[in-house]
């Protein structure tokens, strides 16, 4: 078969799988990103309300039901569906109409919180922007599945064509786009959520990295558009990926001039491109009015807004920190997993320094992303999310890395008999 035959069924295969789970993989922020959506084709607030409430609580009672089926004590009582989805919906409903009552009817989310927590969400148009044609065309449920499933589709493709522009044989192109479903970053991105979206434009990026690279101009505005699309996704993670980008073709450039040779013209577009993006997006976000970085600490410290502010966040911050990453640390050497697949996808993207050297700085966003935000409570570990793009990416660099060798050898191995006999 045909290379995209293999990648359109990979794609297909993944897509079956997902129909395993269409419902019970909303988080509270689903509610957000999903009124969001619902405002943006037209629906009033009450009516967004009430689509995103049932949504929300039909998943959280698909869950339950799920969960008592295997419990040990509770599998053989009643369903529990309706009286979870009941209670989900008196809970939720009551707090929407108070709000609604006092007037918090600005911006385009419903009031499930506070105007001050809802703003962190009014900032963020491109997720719910590209829900908009799934869940008028398909309605909410199916409509959200769909979007998980295209968006993570897309980032299994963007892996492969990555992959292929380094000239990567195609099983071993295919391998990535695999471990992109089979790893957290498959699961993670059909939440949702906007990780999803946010990695296929981060791998975008990466993309155009690797095009520049080629000598191919298409990626500077490949690279260009991604970035400039994540600044609607997530703003933070525009800036941290126009940062990195440009600290990675900086050293490049850097080593290269220490060689004796110029830094060359891809270094400096991706360079350049990366460093208009960091900067562009401070000064736009500080512009627009988007909430600044001691409003996410706040956020983070009271819990949402919903205690006090903090007096003295910073030390507070770096102490919260010190704990995170202690506790993150253990568990990783508990279960290894993440720890061995960065190493190995690192040892992977060293093959390729130029282009290895962008690859880790993208995967470096979801660690800063992670450490701008030290809650060990938030589920799947979906902040850190873009560092597992190192291993999906990387392994497959490091299997063509180490099945060269293997091949090479024995060819030399072969030559080198020959010529003792001659």
């Amino acid at each position: 078969m045909r290379p995209r035959t293999w990648v359109l069924l990979l794609a297909a295969l993944f897509a079956v799988l997902q129909l395993a789970n269409v419902t019970g993989r909303e988080t509270p922020d689903t509610r957000n990103y999903l009124s969001y959506a619902l405002s943006l084709r037209g629906d009033g607030k009450r009516e967004a309300a009430e689509a995103t409430i049932a949504y929300y609580c039909a998943g959280r009672a698909s869950a339950a039901h799920r969960r008592q089926d295997v419990n040990v004590v509770r599998f053989h009582r009643p369903d529990p569906t309706a009286r979870v989805e009941a209670e989900c919906r008196a809970k939720e409903w009551p707090e929407v109409e108070r709000r609604l009552r006092a007037g918090h009817t600005a911006g385009h989310t419903v009031p499930f919180a506070s105007e001050r927590f809802m703003r962190i969400f009014e900032v963020r148009p491109g997720y719910p922007l590209f829900l908009v044609p799934f869940v008028t065309l398909l309605g909410v449920t199916w409509g959200l599945w769909a979007a998980g499933v295209t968006v993570a589709v897309a980032g299994g493709v963007l892996v492969f064509l990555i992959l292929r522009t380094l000239s990567v044989p195609v099983p071993l192109a295919l391998t990535g786009q695999a471990l992109y479903f089979v790893l957290p970053t498959g699961a993670i991105a059909m939440r949702p959520m906007t990780e999803g979206l946010l990695m296929a434009l981060t791998l975008a990026a990466v993309w155009g990295c690797a095009l520049v690279l080629q000598g191919r101009r298409a990626g500077l505005a490949l690279l260009a558009g991604a970035l400039a699309a994540l600044f609607t996704v997530k703003h933070s993670q525009s800036l941290f990926l126009g940062l990195c980008l440009a600290g990675a073709g900086g050293v490049l450039a850097l080593t290269r001039w220490r060689k004796g040779r110029a830094p060359g013209r891809d270094l400096t577009a991706i360079t350049g491109i990366g460093l208009c993006a960091a900067l562009g997006t401070t000064a736009l976000a500080k512009l627009l009015g988007y909430p600044s970085s001691a409003e996410s600490l706040q956020d983070l410290l009271a819990d949402h807004f919903t205690r006090p502010d903090r007096t003295h966040p910073w030390p507070e911050f770096f102490q919260l920190s010190l704990n995170f990453w202690t506790e993150w640390l253990r568990r990783q050497f508990w279960e290894p997993l993440f720890l061995a697949a960065l190493g190995a996808g690192l040892w992977g993207a060293l093959r390729r320094p130029a282009f290895g050297a962008f690859l880790i700085a993208a995967a470096g966003t979801g660690v800063l992303t992670q450490a701008g935000h030290p809650d060990i409570a938030i589920w799947g570990g979906r902040l850190i999310a873009p560092a597992w793009l190192l291993p999906v990416v990387g392994i497959p660099l490091l299997l063509e890395h180490l099945l060269r060798d293997r091949v090479s050898l024995p060819a030399q191995g072969h030559s080198d008999r020959a010529h003792s006999m001659r």
